[in-house]
């Protein structure tokens, strides 16, 4: 299958509905009548790895895919999603994590934790993982028992009705959302895929602030800090792994050298000893390993994809071969520029 275009399938808990898509990639979909990707070396490369994780600890398996802006790293991130769910993971998505620091969800200091509470967003986070994963997290039982402020959740019980505790008490949702993860970091029964896109953003400084209009770091934020600490291995599943994705288009949560030097990126500037560097960052980055996107699409791979915008009457031009070509070499095999800027540009009059 590799080089070929092929339909997403299509799922009752099918993640990109149920978790949402990132924008560039949603608008796509909208436009096609059906939601495909191109499978590509990378792909089955990606799949293979994550084969292997399914037996593991995730603490050997914690990935970051790299590339030039618009190469695909979004899509593969998704296929690893879509494999995952069919094949019995948990699966954890996050496509807009930049949501989590750009001030847009609500947030409220806890005493306990000394950390920022995000009550809305793992409200909605509980709600999509039980809508994406209920009959593996009905299957489930807690391994201790759980006390939030007065309310108490007896041991054995189901983790889709410890997340039902949420729903009645929105409230609780941070802490309901912690000791689900910690839950879910000790069975073995199900492989877990914890999977951010925008993943760069976390490490970037946040949009939120605190009483004093200072920038709060996002590793005082709950959900940033959840996800940096299993990116970094201070916590782990006993079996399963963490994807994340950069987004390098990204303007306003750019790359930060603790990543790029974590990842062997490549550095805009060169580095000189009086570059900046936190020190929390760089132990948040312990571990990450690069998985690099093909900067281009193969001709075989693009082809494939160009039939499927022809056949969906997406294409003015009858002149199907030179169009292909031409949109081709004007978009040097990058895959967002051969759709956007390329293909979709015959549309306009």
């Amino acid at each position: 299958m590799i080089g070929k275009a092929t339909e997403f399938p299509t799922l009752e808990n099918d993640p990109a509905r149920v978790y949402g898509l990132p924008k560039k990639m949603l608008l796509e979909f909208r436009i096609l009548s059906k939601p495909c990707s191109v499978v590509r070396n990378i792909t089955v490369k990606s799949v293979g790895i994550l084969d292997k994780a399914k037996d593991a600890s995730s603490l050997d398996s914690r990935y970051v895919l790299t590339g030039r802006s618009g190469c695909g790293k979004s899509f593969l991130l998704l296929q690893l999603v879509e494999h995952s769910i069919t094949n019995d993971w948990i699966v954890l998505y996050i496509p807009r994590a930049k949501k989590l620091v750009d001030s847009t969800t609500p947030h409220e200091y806890d005493l306990r934790t000394r950390t920022y509470f995000q009550p809305a967003f793992s409200f909605q986070t509980l709600q999509r993982l039980q809508a994406a994963n209920h009959a593996k997290l009905s299957a489930l039982t807690t391994q201790k028992k759980h006390i939030f402020e007065k309310r108490e959740v007896p041991l054995g019980t189901s983790l889709a009705d410890l997340i039902g505790v949420a729903v009645k008490e929105p409230s609780l949702a941070p802490l309901i959302l912690e000791a689900v993860m910690s839950e879910l970091s000790t069975q073995t029964k199900n492989p877990v895929l914890f999977a951010v896109d925008d993943f760069q953003s976390l490490y970037c400084r946040t949009a939120y602030r605190d009483p004093h209009f200072v920038p709060i770091r996002p590793y005082h934020l709950s959900v940033p800090r959840l996800i940096l600490d299993f990116a970094s291995g201070k916590r782990s599943f006993a079996r399963g792994a963490f994807v994340g994705a950069v987004t390098s288009s990204d303007t306003v949560f750019k790359l930060p050298l603790e990543l790029k030097d974590a990842l062997g990126l490549p550095h805009e500037h060169f580095r000189t000893p009086y570059d900046k560097r936190s020190r929390t960052l760089i132990e948040y980055t312990s571990g990450l390993k690069a998985l690099h996107v093909p900067e281009q699409l193969s001709v075989s791979e693009a082809a494939s994809l160009f039939e499927v915008w022809k056949d969906d009457k997406a294409l003015v031009s009858t002149l199907h071969d030179e169009v292909f070509l031409s949109k081709y070499t004007e978009s040097s095999g990058n895959a967002r520029d051969f759709v956007w800027k390329g293909l979709l540009s015959t549309l306009e009059t």
